[in-house]
This record gives C-alpha cells, sequence and structure tokens, in this order.
C-alpha cells in the first residue's frame, strides 16, 4: 500500500469513527422494522401564571392537560383578579399574567420603569352574559338601559318592564380585568358604578348570588353559566358562544395572557399549545369562545 492509499483510508476510517461516536450521543430508540430513531429531548421547567379570575377555570385545565403531556414542566396558576396579574408582571413575580382586559397605558409605563416589557398574546375570546334570577319577568334590556341600572338612575324593576321591586346590583370588584372593561363598554368611561352597587370577588360568586335573589342583576363570562340562572338579551341579542364569535353581542371581549419580552423555550412551547387545537378546545370545553 502506498502513502497515498494509506492517507486515504486514514481519511475513511476516521470518517467513519466520527459518525459513529454523534450516533453514539443522541438518544435512540428502535423502530419497527429494527433500526433506531433519534428521541426528542424532554421538555422541562417551570412556569407561574397568575392574574384573571374569568381565566383561572380555564388556565387550570390548560396546565393539567400539558403538565400531563409534558411531565418534566410545572406550571402554577393563581387568580385573583386581572390587575393583581398584571402588577404581579410588573414586579417581575410571574412568567404570564391572565387578564380580561388589555394592560392600561399606567401599567405598560410601570413595568417600563421596572425594566419589564409586557407582551400581548389573546388566546379566546369571551362575552359578558347579563344575569338575573330565574323569577325575574324581565328578558331583555337595552345597552342604555343596562348603563342607567349600573350608574344607579334606573333602581327600580318597574321602570324596565319588571316586578315593583328595587333592583339589587351586583358587580366585580376593582380588582378585576371584567370590572374594568364593564365600566368602559357598559357604565361608561368617564362615568362611575352606582355606590349602592355590591362589589363581589368572582364570577361564581356573582351567579350564586343572583340565584338567590330574584331582585339582583349581574354579569359574568360564558364559561360560569348554568341553568340556575336567566340570560337577558342585550339589544335584542343573548350571549352565546355562537354571538360572542360573531360579533353579534354587544358586549364580548379578548381574553388575554400577558408576557416580559421574548419567551423562554418552555414558555412558548406552552402558548403555541394553548393556541394549537388542543388548548382551543379547551376553550370551548370550558364554555368559552375559541379564537378560530
Amino acid at each position: 500500500m502506498n502513502k497515498k492509499q494509506v492517507v486515504a483510508l486514514g481519511l475513511v476510517l476516521a470518517m467513519l469513527f466520527g459518525a459513529f461516536a454523534l450516533a453514539g450521543c443522541g438518544k435512540t430508540e428502535d423502530a419497527t422494522d429494527g433500526t433506531t430513531e433519534p428521541v426528542a429531548e424532554e421538555l422541562t421547567g417551570a412556569i407561574n401564571i397568575e392574574g384573571s379570575d374569568t381565566l383561572v377555570n380555564v388556565a387550570g385545565a390548560w396546565a393539567d392537560a400539558f403538565m400531563t403531556e409534558n411531565p418534566g414542566v410545572m406550571i402554577s396558576v393563581k387568580g385573583g383578579g386581572s390587575g393583581t396579574g398584571i402588577a404581579a408582571l410588573i414586579n417581575g413575580t410571574v412568567d404570564f399574567a391572565d387578564a380580561s382586559r388589555e394592560i392600561k397605558d399606567e401599567e405598560i409605563q410601570q413595568a417600563s420603569d421596572n425594566g419589564i416589557d409586557p407582551v400581548e398574546h389573546r388566546v379566546a375570546i369571551d362575552g359578558i352574559a347579563i344575569v338575573v334570577n330565574s323569577g325575574n319577568g324581565v328578558e331583555a334590556l337595552t345597552m342604555d338601559q343596562l348603563g342607567k341600572i349600573y350608574r344607579g338612575e334606573i333602581t327600580n324593576w318597574k321602570d324596565v318592564g319588571g316586578a315593583d321591586k328595587a333592583i339589587v346590583l351586583l358587580s366585580r370588584d376593582s380588582s378585576s380585568g371584567t370590572y374594568e372593561y364593564f365600566k368602559e363598554a357598559v357604565v361608561g368611561k368617564d362615568a362611575e358604578y352606582a355606590k349602592e352597587a355590591k362589589l363581589l370577588p368572582s364570577n361564581q360568586a356573582i351567579a350564586d348570588e343572583v340565584k338567590a335573589n330574584d331582585a339582583a342583576i349581574g354579569y359574568i363570562g360564558l364559561g360560569y353559566l348554568t341553568p340556575d340562572v336567566k340570560v337577558v338579551a342585550v339589544d335584542g341579542v343573548k350571549a352565546s358562544v355562537e354571538t360572542a364569535k360573531d360579533g353579534s353581542y354587544p358586549i364580548s371581549r379578548y381574553l388575554y395572557m400577558y408576557s416580559n419580552g421574548e419567551l423562554s423555550d418552555v414558555m412558548q412551547a406552552y402558548l403555541d399549545w394553548i393556541l394549537g387545537s388542543d388548548g382551543q378546545k379547551i376553550v370551548a370545553d370550558e364554555g368559552f369562545v375559541p379564537l378560530q
């Protein structure tokens, strides 16, 4: 064997050795045909989420399903209201803030002052249903009547076609994104809720109070509707998945997750999953409206 042949043989052996070495570095599994295939690396990490009570049930269902598929990921979900979640994002104590309203300009400035860059992600659609006790005879209200009721300008059901009975006004508390959205969309951006309004901490609390009080009126997200309360039409349209999706219901809105700047790999994987078919099916299962 001459010198050129020896060198050529050495190069071939080196290439073969390198190929075997690289193949040995990756994880493999046996395929059905007896060959081996590379195995995807397990997704790992932790995600901390806080915020909207409207979203909390959906968020919990998302987290449970994703962790089942990805056992190396730990996701913590807390409610407390959109304002609470956004404040936590501003303070850098959460990865995602769930919100049922858009972040405010002053919150963006506070975040910037703290070195936080809020990024908005739309994750679902909701309609805010107007609900009364099943024994209430009122079937429909106009947006104008609804605004007057919540500003305290209409205080008796007889003035909107109901019984001669004082209206018991129920609202979410001021930390709620639904409170903020409803104020702007119904009460009036420059107006205030009636001082008689009873502020409650959750959608479920409002639903329970309406069920128990035949003079009460409240507003809740679509995912919290049950046969125990009656949905009142607004401007001739009742809140439903269909009317929120097609835009015919006048009190509809997006639901959001906010993050700080560029997402980590595990956060991006989670958000992509939420926006995909599995995550959006859970949106529908929980009574809200998928994006598509």
